[in-house]
C-alpha cells in the first residue's frame, strides 16, 4: 500500500503525523508494507502550525500510482484550494487513488468535486460552512466518518485516527486493526459521533467505572443474550439510569452497542475461521443465521460470504 500525504504551510503536527502514525504501525508489525510519503503542491518544504521546518517532500507526482491520497487537514481560516491542488486530486481519484480528507481536509475534496451528490463529514466547527459552501453535498455531523469507497471524510482531529485504522480494518481485517490500534493505545473502534466529544460534561468516575465493567463482562459472552435488563441489573442501576449513563459514556444505545460488538466478533470469525454461518451466529448472540446476514448486510452493505471472499481476495488467502 503506498500512501501520498498532503503537507503544506500551517499544517498541525498531529495532523500530519496520524495517518503516518497508523500506517506506518502495520508495516513496523508485520502486517503489510505500507509507506507513506509526504508531498506539497510545489514539491518545497513546508512549515508547520508549530514552527517546524519540513523539507525534503516530494510534489504532485508523489499521487502518482498510490493507493490512497490523503489530505490529513486544511487551513483554519477555510481559504479555498488552488487549482493545483484540486487537479491533483481529481487526477488521483480517476486513476484508481483513493482519495481521503481528514478533519478539514474534507474541503479541498469538495471542492475538486469529488463529493458532489454523496454524504460527508468534516469538523464539528466547520460542517455548516461545508454545507454553505457546497450545498450539493448532504453534510453529517453525527458520525466519525464517511467511506464511499473511492472517497473518504473523517470528523476533526482524533476522528482521523479513527478513519485510518477504519481503512487498516478495510484492508488487513478486524485483528489486525485491533493489533494496531493496541500498539499506538488508542481504541480499536469508537462508537457514536463527533457530537459525543463536544462540550460534554465530565463524566462521573464511579458511574463510568460501572459502564465500563458492564462493557467488559458483555464481550465475555456475546453468545448469549444480553437484554437491556441484564446490563441494567450488572451494573446495579435501574433501566432508566442505566441507559442514560451508557449513552453518556459511550455515545450510543445499549441495543446498538451490543448489536457491534456482535457484528465484531462475526467478522473476526468469518477472518479466522472455515465456520458456516449458522456456527457464527450462535457464537455471536445473533441466534439465526437469517439475523446474521440481516444485520451485517445493513452495517456493511454485504453478505457474511461475500465479506469472507473479499477479505481473503484481499489478504492473498
Amino acid at each position: 500500500m503506498r500512501i501520498a500525504i498532503h503537507a503544506f504551510d500551517g499544517v498541525t503536527m498531529f495532523h500530519l503525523a496520524a495517518p503516518q502514525l497508523v500506517f506506518g504501525e502495520v508495516t513496523k508489525l508485520g502486517l503489510g508494507t505500507w509507506t507513506t510519503h509526504l508531498w506539497s503542491s510545489d514539491g518545497k518544504g513546508i512549515t508547520t502550525a508549530e514552527g517546524y521546518a519540513i523539507a525534503g517532500l516530494g510534489g504532485p507526482e508523489t499521487t502518482v500510482g498510490a493507493d490512497l491520497v490523503v489530505v490529513p487537514s486544511w487551513h483554519e481560516s477555510l481559504t479555498r484550494a488552488d487549482d493545483g491542488l484540486t487537479d491533483v486530486l481529481n487526477s488521483a481519484h480517476r486513476t484508481g487513488s483513493v482519495v481521503v480528507g481528514l478533519c478539514l481536509g474534507a474541503f479541498p475534496i469538495a471542492q475538486a468535486g469529488l463529493l458532489e451528490g454523496r454524504s460527508a463529514v468534516t469538523h464539528w466547527s466547520a460542517t455548516d460552512a461545508l454545507a454553505a459552501r457546497h450545498p450539493g453535498i448532504t453534510v453529517d455531523s453525527g458520525v466519525l466518518y464517511i467511506d464511499h469507497g473511492d472517497v473518504l471524510t473523517s470528523a476533526g482531529t482524533a476522528s482521523g485516527i479513527d478513519a485510518c485504522l477504519h481503512i487498516v480494518r478495510k484492508h488487513l481485517g478486524v485483528r489486525s486493526a485491533n493489533r494496531v490500534a493496541r500498539s499506538l493505545v488508542v481504541a480499536p473502534h469508537r462508537e457514536g459521533g463527533q457530537a459525543q466529544y463536544i462540550e460534554r460534561p465530565v463524566i462521573n468516575a464511579d458511574t463510568d467505572a460501572s459502564v465500563a465493567e458492564v462493557l467488559a463482562w458483555a464481550l465475555t459472552c456475546l453468545d448469549q443474550p444480553l437484554t437491556l435488563e441484564d446490563l441494567a441489573a450488572r451494573a446495579t442501576m435501574s433501566r432508566r439510569n442505566f441507559v442514560r449513563r451508557f449513552r453518556e459514556a459511550t455515545g450510543t444505545t445499549p441495543a446498538r452497542w451490543v448489536t457491534d460488538r456482535r457484528l465484531d466478533e462475526a467478522r473476526l470469525l468469518l477472518e479466522t475461521t472455515d465456520w458456516g454461518v449458522d456456527r457464527i451466529a450462535q457464537a455471536c448472540g445473533f441466534g439465526s443465521p437469517v439475523t446474521l446476514r440481516q444485520n451485517f448486510a445493513a452495517r456493511f452493505a454485504t453478505s457474511p460470504a461475500g465479506y469472507r471472499r473479499s477479505f481473503r481476495a484481499q489478504a492473498g488467502v
